[in-house]
């Protein structure tokens, strides 16, 4: 498995997706997932763009709500991280139950839990920078609930690896499975992971009732714990020429899109913080997937320090930048994201209520169409 960069492979890679198979089948590791993650959470493209992309090819928007309440997932994830801007290190509804240590269990550093399913798709993690949805939440599930462990250290560790790292994303399910953003902790046992992942494993200490699931003490083989070094290297800083003419359009790992006041003559800059890296590694992978991304847009330069520090090297830059949690240090004009649903905003504790107002205007979204170029 491989991920494309260029921008028409994306873009084909969109226009190839059934929404209607995806629902019958999303939960099952072979099942009609969509691969197109890690270009939302970079912002290449944008769930809007993708639901705008189905209702060009025909899909009615109620025949395809499965598929459409997961992108909505994404939404509402981003819409939790503006009032929760450190969610991705603070619990959010309460503290995490249970917690006995503050690592990651050995074994699922290395692979080599026992359990078929998480060791295959951790080694699918390390090769190709993806994790199936369904097996994060037991990967998550077992370092968190079976093993204990505070959920931010594994999460940070799965965040540093995934090409689709998107913060709130990965710090809301992590905190959703270990009970900091969720009523009750969430489980899986070997009989779940059997079904979804095509295994037939038993006697593991997984083959148990959910009852036990609960109570049981922490399996030897998970007992080893260890906290992994997670360092992201950015590139060397180089000299950027910037006309002071000009506005300024400021990228980032989390805005790569190629569409963005693309007709406009500016300056395009890809700004890349040590402190924000520091704060949030990455792999060496993800950097370069997102150093490749950023070649879809024409003249973009690469400045690898702070925003402040180009401001002030810049001052008469007029910069332009894209609503984010994660930089709402950044001064200058911003611009809104791409939201399904405009007209829902603000604070909702739970998906559901959330999705109970964005339904409202589903069968009459028709919005108007952003074409791929």
């Amino acid at each position: 498995m491989s991920f494309e960069t260029a921008y028409s492979d994306i873009v084909k890679n969109i226009q190839r997706v059934n929404p209607i198979a995806y629902a019958n089948s999303r939960n099952y590791i072979d099942g009609a997932v969509t691969y197109l993650s890690p270009y939302i959470s970079r912002g290449v493209t944008s769930t809007k763009q993708v639901l705008q992309a189905m209702v060009a090819a025909g899909h009615k928007p109620r025949q395809m709500e499965k598929f459409v309440q997961e992108l909505a997932w994404r939404d509402y994830f981003q819409r939790v991280a503006q009032v929760h801007t450190r969610l991705f290190c603070t619990d959010i509804k309460q503290p995490k139950p249970q917690v006995a240590h503050e690592a990651l269990p050995m074994a699922m550093l290395k692979a080599n839990t026992g359990i078929q399913g998480i060791d295959t798709a951790i080694a699918q993690l390390y090769q190709t920078g993806y994790m199936h949805n369904h097996c994060r939440m037991y990967v998550a599930s077992l370092a968190c609930n079976i093993t204990r462990s505070h959920w931010h250290t594994p999460s940070r560790w799965m965040y540093y690896h995934l090409l689709d790292a998107d913060f709130a994303s990965n710090a809301c399910s992590w905190q959703w499975v270990a009970g900091a953003f969720s009523h009750k902790k969430y489980y899986a046992d070997q009989q779940n992971i059997n079904r979804y992942c095509h295994t037939a494993q038993s006697g593991t200490f997984l083959d148990v009732p959910y009852a036990r699931l609960e109570t049981m003490p922490i399996p030897e083989t998970l007992a080893e714990t260890t906290l992994p070094t997670l360092n992201t290297v950015l590139p060397p800083a180089q000299p950027i020429t910037i006309n002071p003419a000009k506005k300024t359009l400021v990228y980032n790992s989390y805005n790569l899109d190629p569409l963005w006041r693309a007709e406009e003559d500016v300056n395009r800059v890809l700004l890349l913080e040590p402190s924000h890296f520091q704060q949030l590694p990455i792999s060496q992978p993800s950097l370069d997937f997102i150093l490749q991304l950023a070649k879809n847009i024409p003249s973009i330069q690469v400045w690898v320090g702070e925003f402040a520090d180009l401001r002030q090297l810049y001052p008469c830059a007029g910069f332009i930048f894209k609503e984010h949690p994660l930089f709402n240090h950044y001064q200058g004009q911003r611009d809104e994201r791409d939201w399904m649903f405009t007209q829902v905003q603000g604070y909702y504790p739970s998906f559901f209520s959330y999705w109970k107002k964005c339904e409202r205007y589903l069968a009459d979204y028709n919005p108007q169409l952003t074409l791929f170029v």
